[in-house]
């Protein structure tokens, strides 16, 4: 699972046009710029119950955004299949230094098709 900080921010980045401009400061200041609720509530002239409030209930919404949309679902299964066709790539230049039959080739080349299938469909 992905730690919550790391979460936040790459939900933040598909989705902080959504917010409005005080939940996009505070959440980039928490979570980005790793400032404390005080230093925030500081900064900003609130109280640091406010910070902590506006910084929970724009949790929510991003991962609300998150559950209706899929961006981040959507980004994250598509960078596993380019991993997956970098691997096939790399197989395949092995089997080709390595003076592979045609047929292992043809092999390796199909099953990257279903790779690239795989991502275009998702």
């Amino acid at each position: 699972m992905i730690e919550k900080k790391v979460e936040i921010s790459m939900l933040y980045d598909f989705y902080s046009q959504l917010l409005t401009e005080k939940q996009r400061d505070m959440i980039d200041l928490y979570y980005n710029q790793d400032l404390s609720l005080g230093e925030i509530a500081e900064d900003l002239h609130v109280s640091r119950q406010a910070v902590y409030d506006t910084i929970k209930r724009t949790e929510k919404i991003l991962y609300d955004y998150e559950k209706k949309l899929k961006l981040f679902h959507l980004f994250h299964s598509k960078m596993i299949n380019i991993e997956k066709i970098q691997e096939k790539v790399f197989a395949l230049e092995n089997k080709i230094n390595e003076g592979a039959s045609i047929e292992e080739l043809k092999k390796e080349i199909n099953a990257m098709k279903l790779v690239f299938d795989e991502l275009l469909n998702n």
